[in-house]
């Protein structure tokens, strides 16, 4: 018979375990019925009942609709986008802003910006960008230690990413490669 000393013990969370299921299959739902044109609108009762999960469930996990998808967004562009290494800034950059296009222009993508920015405003909008600053300032970090001059983060992010989100969020105008170039340009002119 065992001793209480001899259970294993019930701290900590456990990594695969129910809650990383449950989250995986909440994350899967809102990305499959946002991909639905038309579908119902996106509440907390319509995506556990597409994950096969209680609403209490995602309730408690994350409140609201706007915590949910900040949460989706957040592990969604964490990592996606390699940051190019050319060999010079403008050659990253240019490489950079036509990777993000093409990735903001798909269409599991799109629909996850646009609702996440709609239903959680400022911190979905941080959750759907922080990591492409961070991309920014690497590159531009980099750029300085090999001895040259570079735009600040907040220019760069003004000049590339204000663009590249604006047109793809709130427009129908394509994100082609000459236009992702001429942003390049304009933040790195000769």
């Amino acid at each position: 018979m065992s001793t209480p000393a001899s259970l294993p013990s019930r701290t900590g969370s456990r990594p695969g375990g129910r809650s990383a299921r449950i989250r995986a299959a909440v994350h899967r739902a809102v990305g499959e019925l946002l991909a639905e044109q038309g579908g119902e609108p996106l509440t907390i009762p319509v995506v556990a009942a597409h994950a096969g999960v209680h609403a209490t469930t995602v309730y408690r996990r994350w409140g609201s609709v706007g915590e949910l998808l900040t949460d989706v967004a957040t592990s969604r562009f964490s990592g996606d986008i390699v940051v190019p290494d050319t060999g010079s800034l403008r050659g990253d950059l240019e490489r950079y802003a036509s990777d993000l296009a093409r990735d903001l222009t798909d269409p599991d993508t799109l629909p996850l910006v646009r609702a996440t920015i709609g239903a959680a405003g400022e911190q979905g909008a941080s959750a759907c960008t922080a990591e492409r600053q961070q991309q920014l300032q690497a590159m531009l970090e980099r750029d300085q230690a090999r001895g040259h001059h570079t735009p600040t983060v907040e220019h760069a992010t003004d000049a590339l990413l204000a663009p590249l989100y604006y047109r793809a969020v709130f427009t129908d105008q394509p994100l082609t490669p000459d236009w992702t170039r001429t942003l390049v340009t304009h933040l790195l002119p000769d």
